[in-house]
């Protein structure tokens, strides 16, 4: 899964850059990159938009389009998936919008992922460091009057439900998340359904970062489909780099001259390649180790054919059977053209 926030959007086209539409412009471009590159990596993409709060609907609002003008070309949505975070709204208006963008989304089968309740610590600009405790826990009621109301639109949705969940790492005992709520939840709106799933909500995790194996294993048991663990993640990034300068150091003091020799050239060790590269690998091994705490390693094997069409191409594609007929129609219609126009002279 390929996230991408408005700050990253606008981080895309260039922190210079002050236009308002700058991180919609920026995550579109995201997208159709991974799009064009997706298919050499073997394994399926989803690409999904992370927090937008209520003034940032703008954003939103921008990649929907996107969606809706590549659905037309392409028969499916640029996005796999999209975020509504309007948590510190009333639940009632939180609720509505949710329902109104969900709407324009469903005919595209576009997932819809809400949340309710509120996320701790600060990402992205928006700080809850200072938030009241109580509004860490959503309620089984909370988590119903959501399923209820999107449920009537269609099934693609999942809810970001608190239970305790902070951005960010924090010292052992600083937080207390409640794994266990999540199955109250579950069985709440079970019961008021009259469901013979034991799990029927979908359920996502914020602020995963930092989390004990318990805790993530208990969340994955009660209904929860995806974690996000950006901190960690970033830390890893650093890490990387913070290792290969560390043991590279020597090399990176100057364009000329390193231990091996006073007019031996650095280029090769302070190229942005090759220390982004040792940034990327470290990240790949800390995503690794989440996949295996929440059991979805090793549940596709990667495919090495690339030959392919991008997804979302075929419907405006021709077959190579009618591209070759096309080609053989055109030259026995270029090859009487020039027939007649010699007649003629």
């Amino acid at each position: 899964m390929i996230q991408i926030s408005n700050g990253g959007g606008a981080f895309m086209v260039g922190k210079s850059v002050k236009d308002p539409n700058a991180a919609a412009a920026g995550s579109v471009a995201l997208a159709y990159h991974v799009r064009a590159v997706a298919k050499y990596y073997g394994i399926p993409v989803v690409l999904h938009s992370d927090h937008c709060a209520k003034n940032l609907l703008p954003w939103f609002d921008g990649m929907l389009q996107a969606d809706k003008d590549y659905f037309k070309m392409f028969g499916e949505p640029l996005f796999s998936s999209h975020m509504l975070d309007l948590s510190e709204e009333p639940d009632e208006e939180n609720i509505a919008i949710c329902v109104k963008y969900f709407k324009e989304m469903a005919p595209m089968k576009i997932w819809l992922e809400m949340e309710i309740g509120i996320t701790g610590g600060e990402e992205d600009g928006v700080n809850n460091e200072n938030i009241d405790p109580e509004k860490l826990y959503t309620t089984p009621e909370q988590v119903y009057a959501v399923y209820d109301a999107l449920s009537k639109i269609g099934p693609m949705f999942s809810i970001a439900a608190a239970f305790g969940n902070v951005h960010g790492v924090y010292k052992p005992g600083n937080v207390k998340l409640s794994p266990e709520r999540l199955l109250t939840h579950q069985e709440y709106t079970k019961e008021k359904i009259g469901s013979d799933l034991e799990r029927p909500i979908f359920l996502v995790m914020h602020g995963g970062s930092g989390s004990t194996d318990e805790e993530i294993k208990l969340a994955v048991e009660n209904g929860v489909i995806k974690m996000n663990i950006d901190t960690d993640t970033q830390w890893a990034y650093w890490d990387g780099l913070r290792k290969f300068e560390a043991e590279k150091r020597e090399y990176l003091q100057g364009q000329i001259g390193n231990p091996d020799g006073a007019e031996k050239p650095n280029k090769k060790y302070y190229d942005p390649r090759v220390w982004i590269r040792k940034a990327e690998e470290s990240m790949v091994d800390r995503v690794s180790e989440s996949m295996d705490r929440l059991g979805s390693a090793g549940k596709y094997i990667r495919q090495v054919d690339s030959s392919g069409s991008q997804v979302g191409l075929e419907k405006m594609m021709l077959p190579p059977f009618a591209l070759i007929s096309l080609g053989v129609l055109a030259g026995v219609i270029g090859s009487i053209t020039v027939n007649v126009l010699l007649k003629k002279k």
